[in-house]
């Protein structure tokens, strides 16, 4: 009876702990956490922080404390994982969570690109992982070409992509966007494809759109808007089934350039 009671003891005090945790990287600023009274009124929530699984030194009794990474050994860009221990029935707030938030930090040492679209870039200054967005230029706007992941450490680290050129001049750039909404950018680079240049027909779609070079059926991006601007198709093809469509006018993008259609 009495070992029953004391194992009845322990799990009652097992279940009445709870954690709190966040992780992300740090960025060079600390994490502030509020800290509400115990639900009983004797003390404060929080009973142990540890970062990384060290324990933070100074303790936690008090109705706000900050988490201060500089007290262990942690530098900019490294990843961190904080677990709060409190008590059951009350939960601590962490203020500032997304300062742990990658920012976009990166700066291009080396960038070139092939007459065939192999992008290749080398970056150092990273601070975390973000994606790197691989833009180009067509249809008189930026659009997405594709994405690499980042590395997200601020040694030198290397990345390449395959950009599907159009004929003519090409124009790309890498950019990342952060949890500020910003978009950094690189410089553009540019080269000429040696494609030729794609004709679309018919002008009058009853079924089928196809692209043509030189008399020979080629594939090519492309995009098809109705005449509200919204988006209907889009692909990499020698043609395109437009059956489906409804009769009317639409606006198609493609290789390089900008046309428009009847569905009939």
């Amino acid at each position: 009876m009495k070992a029953f009671l004391i194992t009845l003891s322990l799990f009652s005090i097992l279940i009445a702990r709870a954690d709190l945790s966040i992780e992300g990287s740090y960025q060079g600023k600390n994490l502030y956490v509020q800290n509400p009274e115990d639900e009983d009124g004797f003390g404060f929530c929080a009973t142990k922080v540890t970062i990384n699984g060290d324990v933070m030194p100074g303790g936690v009794s008090r109705s706000a404390f900050e988490i201060d990474f500089s007290l262990f050994s942690i530098n900019v860009g490294d990843p961190v994982f904080i677990v709060i221990e409190h008590n059951d029935g009350c939960t601590p707030k962490i203020l500032n969570p997304e300062v742990l938030l990658p920012r976009s930090t990166f700066q291009v040492t080396e960038m070139s690109i092939s007459d065939d679209g192999f992008l290749k870039w080398k970056t150092t200054s990273e601070q975390g992982k973000l994606p790197y967005i691989v833009e180009q230029y067509r249809w008189n706007k930026w659009v997405s070409a594709g994405e690499v992941d980042g590395v997200g450490t601020p040694t030198e680290n290397s990345y390449e992509f395959k950009v599907i050129p159009h004929s003519g001049e090409n124009k790309v750039r890498v950019v990342q966007v952060d949890n500020s909404g910003t978009k950094k950018k690189s410089e553009e680079q540019t080269f000429t494809s040696s494609l030729p240049m794609v004709e679309m027909a018919p002008k009058k779609v009853k079924s089928e759109i196809k692209f043509t070079a030189n008399g020979a059926a080629i594939e090519t991006k492309y995009e098809i808007y109705d005449a509200y601007g919204n988006i209907v198709k889009k692909g990499y093809a020698s043609s395109v089934n437009c059956e489906n469509l409804r009769k009317g006018a639409y606006y198609i993008n493609f290789d390089n350039k900008n046309e428009k259609f009847i569905k009939g």
